[in-house]
């Protein structure tokens, strides 16, 4: 009987593989709970002081200096104490640890010990948090969740748009009534066109004029006229639709100081002028001058009326989404003036350092290094800003040129009119002729 038990054991371990396997690809989450989750939290409570000795975050209670007859011997604390943590938390993603530190201990501690973790545990990553002074909260992600990021739900707001799905799980949401600017930068290929694609079908559903500005002869936003407002495809049309923007934007004032009110959301709804989100591909195209007096003219304005519209838009309804691929202060002076009020970053792989720093280094230099370390396979990847502050890899919803276009086409008929900006091109149309 040996034999035929042998082979019945084999058999249903053979069968507690393969439905291991088939519910670790088609049900991820029971895989996690039932199977993953357990043996991860074994790694975390029986590797936890190991890696804390080895990454110098446990200490001694007793000196290190010790004084033998007339000698001061100095050495490495004898039983170094690991830093007290919390029995790991079970999360949909992975887990968490939340850790006392010792005193005189700071989080850049644990930050360097991040990989350490990631491989004792076994997992895809180890991000390091701070809710409050004196602990650290170690969040492990199981595995990449923006491999297969699917698709996250967000509630429908005007001027909100769901983007994709944060590392967390969440929905990433661009919504500009929190935030009413943002900066995207990425080089080629890195999906910042793709977010842009699906920036414009979100809003394209929404009473929301939409102005573009392309100065690549609008190859990219070209591809929206029919649910755009106005689209400038060269530095001359972007001057003439920034200026038209700000004289609307002094008479939405003077409809807001008439009312007693500090913006157009607390004017009622039928003087509520129709909110507009200006949206700028390639930023480096306004800049950049050839040398002639034109040319520099043309991109000082440019300069001045965008910086203008991002110190006064935000009450008044004008929102600016400014792209490119890369952003420094080589552009010019402005360049620099207008990043400071653009308050929401997204960076995608970028070719220098000096961009990522320039789109994140003034808010969190631990992001300029996660978005830095972004692969070229890892399309649509992004790191981005969040409305409190804090940053999270995220992936925009892969959204397919032909889907954009019919979206745009769709409902080409909400499109809202700026009187003063098409004016503003048809006059400039009538100078050429």
């Amino acid at each position: 009987m040996e034999p035929y038990i042998i082979a019945l054991a084999l058999a249903v371990l053979a069968w507690m593989l393969v439905a291991g396997d088939l519910v670790r690809r088609h049900r991820p989450l029971w895989h996690w709970y039932l199977v993953g989750y357990p043996l991860t939290a074994w790694r975390v409570v029986s590797t936890w002081r190991r890696v804390s000795v080895l990454n110098d975050l446990a200490v001694s209670r007793l000196p290190a200096r010790t004084l033998v007859g007339h000698l001061l011997v100095k050495g490495d604390p004898v039983r170094p104490v690991a830093p007290r943590c919390s029995f790991p938390h079970v999360t949909p993603m992975g887990l968490s640890v939340l850790v006392r530190l010792h005193a005189g201990q700071t989080p850049a501690t644990y930050l360097k010990a991040a990989d350490a973790f990631v491989h004792a545990w076994k997992v895809h990553a180890v991000r390091v948090t701070s809710p409050e002074r004196g602990l650290v909260l170690l969040t492990a992600m199981a595995s990449d969740p923006l491999e297969r990021p699917g698709l996250a739900t967000a509630p429908a707001e005007l001027l909100s748009a769901l983007i994709g799905a944060l590392e967390t799980g969440g929905a990433w949401v661009m919504n500009l009534r929190l935030v009413p600017h943002w900066l995207i930068v990425g080089a080629t290929r890195s999906g910042k066109s793709t977010l842009l694609a699906r920036l414009i079908t979100q809003l394209a559903t929404q009473r929301v004029a939409l102005v573009g500005i392309d100065c690549k002869g609008g190859m990219e936003l070209g591809l929206f006229t029919a649910r755009l407002t106005a689209l400038a495809t060269c530095r001359r049309e972007a001057v003439a639709v920034l200026s038209a923007l700000v004289v609307d934007m002094q008479e939405r004032m003077s409809a807001c100081r008439s009312a007693g009110v500090r913006s157009i959301w607390e004017l009622p709804d039928k003087l509520r002028p129709v909110p507009v989100v200006v949206l700028v591909d390639e930023i480096a195209e306004l800049y950049l001058s050839d040398g002639t007096r034109e040319s520099k003219a043309e991109a000082e304005q440019c300069s001045t009326l965008l910086l203008r519209l991002a110190q006064l838009g935000a009450a008044l309804g004008i929102h600016l989404v400014v792209a490119g691929q890369r952003v420094g202060s080589d552009l010019g002076p402005g360049v620099t003036a207008l990043r400071a009020q653009l308050g929401g970053r997204i960076c995608h792989r970028v070719n220098d350092p000096g961009t990522a720093e320039m789109t994140l280094g003034d808010l969190n230099k631990d992001a300029v290094a996660v978005a830095q370390a972004i692969t070229p396979e890892e399309r649509g990847v992004a790191v981005c800003t969040g409305p409190e502050g804090g940053w999270s890899r995220a992936r925009s919803h892969l959204t397919p040129t032909d889907e954009a276009v019919a979206t745009a086409r769709k409902y080409g008929a909400m499109t809202p009119e700026l009187p003063l900006v098409t004016r503003a091109l048809v006059a400039l149309e009538g100078e050429s002729k």
